[in-house]
């Protein structure tokens, strides 16, 4: 099984501009974006019912352990690409390319997911100023009558392509004003709604049974992982193996706090069955006679929002261009002429591919594309974490996971857990883009791969 080194430094392929602060505030990118704006409601409407709070709240669980053992490889490999390169050292290179290829999926979709949450705000915003686009722009075919193609979301996803294309440094900082501006949003979310929760709203509690509430979970995994991408941009920090481990524990701590208070006030505001899927809580405000506030949040969510999707855009440029540089994909991709040290050549095809996504597939479809790969992921993580401490227990940790190996046997058992109630159309997407995928390893990235050449 052909592995590289556990312990690796990086390459100076990335300028390094990230401070704590700045980690912690891409990673809420991430974390804090369209599952507060918009599949709260969607999972409480579609899914769950009052027990959407039970959804998030295993999801919270299960990405906590499996934060952990993230954290702990971030202290021993700080390079980019996150759960690719951790199953790379760890578990060998076929593993790695497997992670690898599901991340540049996942991310892809995700980054569509949330440009989808965003337009929905939009489309709120601007038929409140009394424009609307036509029947025909406002969604993907099967989310409305008539609806052929989401203009707004398609735009947002080349807008952040351009924005990551201009260099980390410039990005990160917008990055981070907009993260405080949206968590400023979030307060005065809760603070309001807070004030009009009816009690009666949260029964029946599982409207839809138990079981229903375990599926919400499958469905609201993916909000709560944005750790993942931030650990992508691990070469893009000065001091990686002591600050990444740090940011993963703060975003993550502050990320579910929000999340249990935001699934507690839009659920007790309106009855489940009255929640707009497009604009939550937007609507929610605006049904209580408070429509000027309702705006404010949706202007709010138009830009807090676009952090999640900033975040995994970064995050799946980086794992194929990690991908590139390890041989596994085409040179082409690692390769950069810009002076700003960003990987254009990787940026635009996924400004593209998730603008196409975003455009015409409806949002919880998407949404189910993320799903698989990212638990698989975090399977392989953990049982990395496992695999090193017995083949490698005198490795340099900057951090490390308590309790192992129940933390990491935690966390692959919640990602079993919730893969298994995902749809048997999830996993045939899942399973074709694999089989490809292993096509292109066979044909290319076998043959092409550095480690191939070093022990040729």
């Amino acid at each position: 099984m052909r592995r590289m080194p556990v312990t690796v430094g990086d390459t100076g392929d990335f300028t390094k501009s990230m401070g704590l602060w700045q980690l912690v505030a891409l990673s809420l990118g991430g974390l804090v974006g369209a599952g507060v704006f918009s599949l709260a409601g969607v999972v409480a409407h579609d899914v769950a019912g009052p027990a959407v709070l039970i959804s998030f709240l295993i999801a919270v669980v299960g990405s906590g352990a499996a934060a952990l053992c993230y954290a702990e490889f971030a202290g021993m490999v700080p390079r980019a690409g996150s759960a690719y390169t951790y199953s790379y050292v760890a578990l060998g290179e076929i593993i790695g390319f497997i992670i690898g290829w599901d991340l540049l999926l996942e991310y892809t979709a995700i980054v569509s997911v949330v440009a989808i949450a965003v337009s929905g705000y939009l489309n709120y915003i601007t038929h409140y100023i009394g424009f609307d686009l036509p029947t025909w722009a406002l969604g993907a075919p099967g989310s409305g009558h008539g609806h052929k193609v989401d203009v707004f979301a398609m735009l947002l996803c080349l807008l952040l392509a351009f924005l990551l294309s201009r260099g980390t440094r410039e990005s990160a900082r917008v990055q981070t004003g907009l993260v405080a501006l949206k968590l400023t949003i979030v307060a005065i979310v809760v603070i309001a709604g807070a004030l009009h929760i009816k009690t009666g709203n949260y029964t029946p509690y599982f409207p839809f049974g138990i079981g229903s509430a375990v599926s919400g979970a499958a469905l609201a995994f993916f909000a709560v992982y944005g750790y993942d991408a931030m650990s992508a941009a691990a070469e893009e920090s000065s001091e990686g193996k002591k600050l990444i481990p740090k940011a993963i524990m703060i975003s993550l701590g502050i990320a579910a706090l929000v999340y249990l208070l935001v699934c507690l006030v839009i659920v007790g505001m309106v009855n489940y069955t009255d929640i707009n899927v497009s604009s939550p809580f937007s609507s929610a405000f605006d049904t209580i006679g408070m429509g000027i506030l309702g705006l404010v949040i949706a202007v709010g969510a138009v830009v807090g929002v676009t952090t999640s999707a900033f975040a995994n855009m970064l995050a799946v440029t980086r794992v194929g261009f990690a991908m590139s540089r390890d041989g596994l994909l085409p040179s082409y991709f690692s390769e950069s002429r810009s002076a700003r040290k960003v990987p254009t050549r990787v940026i635009w095809p996924v400004g593209v591919v998730s603008a196409l996504i975003a455009g015409f597939l409806p949002i919880r479809q998407a949404a189910e594309l993320t799903n698989v790969g990212i638990l698989m992921a975090f399977i392989v993580v953990a049982l990395g974490v496992m695999r090193l401490r017995r083949t490698r227990p005198d490795a340099e940790r900057a951090f490390r996971t308590p309790w192992v190996p129940f933390v990491p046997l935690l966390g692959v058992g919640f990602s079993i857990w919730l893969i298994s109630h995902l749809t048997w159309v999830t996993w045939l997407r899942f399973v074709i883009w694999l089989v490809l995928g292993l096509a292109l390893y066979l044909g290319f990235g076998y043959r092409n791969s550095t480690l191939n050449k070093t022990t040729a």
